[in-house]
């Protein structure tokens, strides 16, 4: 059994320790809003925090995060950033598709965390790792332009 603290939550799982978090979430814990996408930390759509930090769960064992706070995008919302961020996330009707989505704001509440003023090469740097095959980026930016004035 490894405990797993996830949205502040102390969660026992019976998984070998060398199973990624992401199916963990996704088949043990039924929190599905962590997507697979890649399988190789390619494509940001399984992203999620430790503590505070964005990780790609499909390729992080679950030994890695034992002990280490994991927040999904089911509890993202919980904090300031994260609801100013969803909050302009609809506001500005980002989602096209939507698989990638949850994946795109845990790494753009992260980028706000850490950088409450970011320029439009902040934020592209910060998202770079994620890919919407709707090519939705243009609102992504505004979103995140959007929930840093809320911030402010």
């Amino acid at each position: 059994m490894t405990t797993l603290t996830i949205n502040g939550k102390a969660t026992k799982v019976d998984a070998d320790p060398d199973t990624p978090l992401l199916w963990v979430l996704r088949d043990e814990l039924q929190m599905t809003g962590t997507k697979y996408g890649c399988g190789m930390a390619l494509c940001g759509a399984c992203t999620v925090h430790m503590d505070g930090e964005p990780i790609r769960s499909c390729s992080t064992p679950i030994s890695a995060v034992a002990g280490k706070r994991i927040t999904t995008i089911e509890g993202v919302d919980k904090a300031r950033v994260g609801k100013a961020m969803q909050e302009a996330w609809q506001r500005l009707d980002v989602v096209q598709c939507g698989y990638c989505q949850s994946g795109q704001i845990m790494s753009a509440v992260a980028l706000l965390e850490k950088n409450r003023k970011p320029t439009d090469a902040d934020i592209d740097g910060a998202m770079a790792g994620n890919i919407c095959r709707c090519a939705t980026y243009v609102r992504i930016r505004a979103a995140i332009h959007e929930a840093a004035r809320s911030l402010a």
